[in-house]
């Protein structure tokens, strides 16, 4: 009898027209937020903050972090509601797409001609029909080295 292989369910997203994926698991919520507060002195990775029902949440640039390039102007972004460790996080994303149910098995290492930051930030990859869906390890996006997390 063959074994069957484990699926994970992911929330995929579009940054900079390139699709990532998030395990359904790590995500609360999806919100398009109201209004983000810059935060002195943050960098540029930090949106800045929000409230969400009585939550304060850090907004994360995810285009920034992952070093993609600045923001489409005049597109208001869709975040995907994170908690990691006892901070509320959202990461914003310009598009949310469907939830796919995929095999483990079926995820890759990374290859060798990924973009470095990426690479920093991956659990791994998939092959869909068309394109390369980048697993995001939460803890290395959310881990912010000092000089990421505050302006010099």
């Amino acid at each position: 009898m063959k074994e069957e292989s484990q699926l994970t369910e992911y929330v995929t997203f579009t940054t900079a027209g390139q699709i990532f994926g998030v395990p359904i698991a790590r995500v609360q919520e999806v919100f398009r937020p109201a209004r983000i507060t810059r935060v002195p002195l943050a960098g540029g990775q930090i949106a800045g903050v929000l409230n969400l029902r009585g939550r304060i949440v850090t907004a994360i640039d995810m285009r920034s972090r992952l070093g993609l390039g600045a923001e489409d102007p005049g597109r208001a972004p869709m975040a995907i509601g994170i908690d990691w460790g006892a901070e509320s996080f959202g990461l914003l994303v310009d598009a949310l797409g469907e939830v796919l149910k995929l095999p483990d098995g079926e995820l890759e290492p990374s290859p060798i001609n990924l973009d470095r930051k990426l690479v920093e930030v991956s659990a791994g990859v998939y092959r869909l029909d068309d394109q390369l869906l980048v697993v995001l390890d939460i803890e290395r996006v959310l881990a912010f080295d000092a000089e990421y997390a505050i302006a010099a």
